[in-house]
């Protein structure tokens, strides 16, 4: 990641900032699943949009053929989330840590049949994504992160 040089600033929410401390303190042998359903996640970093600090999220782990499936459901709120804009904003700069070690990943959006591939994949993950759109007028976004 090509924001190496520039400042981190955690997420305000507490139990997801203890959350990707522990998995990175841990290489990914601690707090590597979400506390309330036990889902295995990975930590994703990319820029703010705005700011162009570092930014870290803990998302559920989705894969496929060395590719990552990233949902952006934000719980079935109205909105997107923040990290999901980010994540558009600069695409090839961006690392997923699934273990001990972080590597770099393109990220794009996908739609139409691959989406419901993905998507699809998310559900069999996570089941309470399809509750999630469900609760939602607007469109999930699934993104895919691979390799360069």
């Amino acid at each position: 990641m090509s924001g190496n040089d520039r400042e981190y600033v955690p997420t305000p929410i507490d139990w997801v900032r203890e959350q990707i401390e522990g998995y990175e303190a841990s290489g990914g042998l601690d707090w590597n699943r979400t506390p309330r359903t036990g889902v295995p996640i990975v930590v994703v970093t990319m820029l703010g949009r705005s700011t162009g600090f570092v930014r870290k999220q803990a998302l559920i782990r989705i894969t496929h053929d060395g590719e990552y499936g990233l949902v952006a459901s934000f719980g079935g709120a109205a909105d997107h989330p923040v990290w999901y804009h980010n994540l558009l904003a600069n695409p090839d700069d961006v690392t997923i840590q699934d273990g001990p070690e972080s590597f770099p990943v393109r990220v794009r959006e996908v739609d139409g049949a691959e989406r419901e591939e993905w998507w699809q994949r998310g559900i069999a993950v996570y089941p309470k994504f399809a509750e999630y759109e469900a609760m939602t007028d607007r469109r999930i976004p699934v993104l895919v992160a691979g390799p360069f």
